[in-house]
Order: structure tokens, then sequence, then C-alpha cells
């Protein structure tokens, strides 16, 4: 359905994309991610045409993007990563003004804002002023701009950045319907590895500018077949001990959490042992110990070296 071919972006003479490219198949749900700063945001910006880039080509359905924009802002519905929203209008004067925007008007406009209100739970709130709502919720309105004209593909850039847990798993039980029911191709770019996880066919993996890797889960997952995650819980930070076991040759990745440390090591090492001989002499103490198989999350932290909130 889309496709990019070696996209790339400079501003005044620095490289931000180098030649990026990454397909989607109708129907599918694809995971855009990266570090802050790998060049999320301007790819997806070249792919809705709100850039030229400066080479490389977007095409839809074949036909090219870059000559030709009004072809994807026809069916390309775009969730923005700031709330693009009026804080003094209603809801529904809200999505009445992107509606006709959207060309839509008369009968067929309050049928299409009822839809999507329902859509996104917000029914009994449409004559609210927007800057009522919660975050939550004014995330949730975004959405519904985006829906109105019944795109074909949706790219939503962190939808669920800063609100709450409640509103967070709504907006993606309602991005899974929208994909798995009624067949919306998404390209989706979240913080929180545990949404691609969940939402994800195939992930694109960025990092300054370039595509490192990409996969199915499944596939990016076998990168790490041959290691395992450790998880050690401390009862306060051991920040001497932490720099002794980065320098460890077997050691692939460290990295500290909020209650201990998470290792990247080969199977069958024999790192643990030395571990536990280190906090003694250190006078260390490891509260638990948990192995696991590596995560989306380690293959992100084993091919960029950073923590995908870094």
């Amino acid at each position: 359905m889309l496709e990019t071919e070696k996209l790339t972006k400079a501003f005044k003479g620095k490289t931000v994309v180098n030649g990026v490219s990454l397909h989607l198949e109708k129907g599918e749900s694809v995971g855009l991610l990266g570090p802050n700063g790998a060049g999320k945001s301007v790819t997806i910006s070249m792919i809705s045409s709100l850039l030229k880039p400066t080479s490389g080509d977007v095409r839809l359905h074949g036909k090219s993007v870059i000559k030709n924009p009004g072809n994807i802002r026809k069916v390309l519905g775009v969730v923005p990563q700031d709330i693009a929203l009026y804080e003094e209008l209603t809801a529904y004067e809200n999505l009445k003004f992107f509606g006709r925007i959207y060309g839509l008007s008369g009968r067929g406009l309050k049928e299409k804002i009822e839809e999507v209100l329902e859509l996104v739970g917000l029914t009994d709130r449409k004559e609210d002023i927007l800057s009522t709502f919660s975050g939550g919720m004014k995330r949730r309105v975004n959405i519904a701009a985006a829906l109105l004209h019944d795109p074909e593909l949706l790219i939503m850039d962190e939808p669920t950045v800063g609100i709450d847990p409640q509103s967070r798993s709504y907006i993606l039980d309602m991005i899974r319907k929208l994909n798995r029911e009624k067949g919306m191709t998404v390209l989706y770019t979240s913080h929180y590895m545990e949404e691609v996880e969940r939402l994800c066919d195939r992930v694109y993996i960025l990092d300054h500018g370039e595509v490192i890797a990409s996969g199915t889960k499944d596939e990016l997952k076998s990168i790490l077949s041959g290691e395992e995650t450790i998880l050690i819980g401390l009862d306060r930070p051991y920040p001497e001990m932490a720099e002794k076991l980065k320098n460890h040759p077997a050691v692939r990745q460290l990295v500290e959490t909020d209650d201990g440390w998470k290792l990247i090591l080969p199977k069958g090492s024999r790192v643990l042992s030395y571990i536990f001989r280190l906090a003694e002499e250190h006078d260390v103490q490891i509260t638990n110990v948990n192995v696991q198989v590596p995560t989306l999350e380690d293959v992100f932290l084993h091919l960029t070296g950073r923590r995908l909130r870094d």
C-alpha cells in the first residue's frame, strides 16, 4: 500500500534521515521505533507530505506522493504528538471544524461526528468545552478528528504520551479494533515498548536517521537468541559495582533500573557467580534475581545502546 525508497532529509547540511526504505501492506499495523532524535518525526512528516525530502520517494499504491501529495492527503489520517485542537471550542465544534476541512458537510458530517465520538467514548461530553477535558480525553478527541474522513492509512505519533492508564488502555483497544476489525493500516510510533508489542505486526527500528533493523517481533527477538536477560534487584544503587560489571567482557548491556540492574548476557556465561562474588566484596545487598528470555526492548537496547525513553 505504502512504501518509501531511500528517503533522505538534510537541514542546513546535516542529514537527519538517511536512506530510509520501509513498506506497509494494506491492513498491517507497523511500529516505527527509535530513541529521541532518531528521525521518526521527520520521516512521518515526509510520508504525510508535510516535508519534502532532500532525495528519495514515497509511493502510495505505486504512485509518487512527492510529485502529487494530494493522493495521500485524501486517504491519510494523522494523530500528531502534540494535541492539535481548539481549547475554547466544544468537542463537537472541534470535530465540525476539522470535518469541514476534509470536505464534509450537512447530514453526512453530523453523522460522522456522532460515529467517531461514540468510537472514542465521548458522546456524553460532546457539548463540553475542551479546556475542561483531561489530557486523555483530549487525546481521544484528537484521534476522532483524524478518523472523520474514513482514512485508509492512520499515522499515530506517540498518541498516549502523558495520559492516565485508563485512557491509555482505551486508546490502545480502539487502535487494535480499527486495525483488526476495520482493516485500517496503521503506522505507529511510541515511547512505550509494550504498546508496540501489543499492537504491531512488524517493526522498524531507526537510529541516527537510518533503519538498523526490521521484521516481525519474533524475527527481531531472534537477534538475541543466544542471549538471556537477568534482572537483579538491589536495596539501593551501587554505581561503583555497576561500572565494574559494564566493563566485564561477557556483559553485553547493563541498564540501571528503578530497583536494580538489567543485564543482557550470553547464554551459559558464568557472570552470575562473578556478580555474587563482587557483591560480597562490595557489601552489596542483592534482593532478587530473575532470568528471562530477551524482550523486544532488550533487542532495542542491544541495537541502539539506549532505552526507548533516552
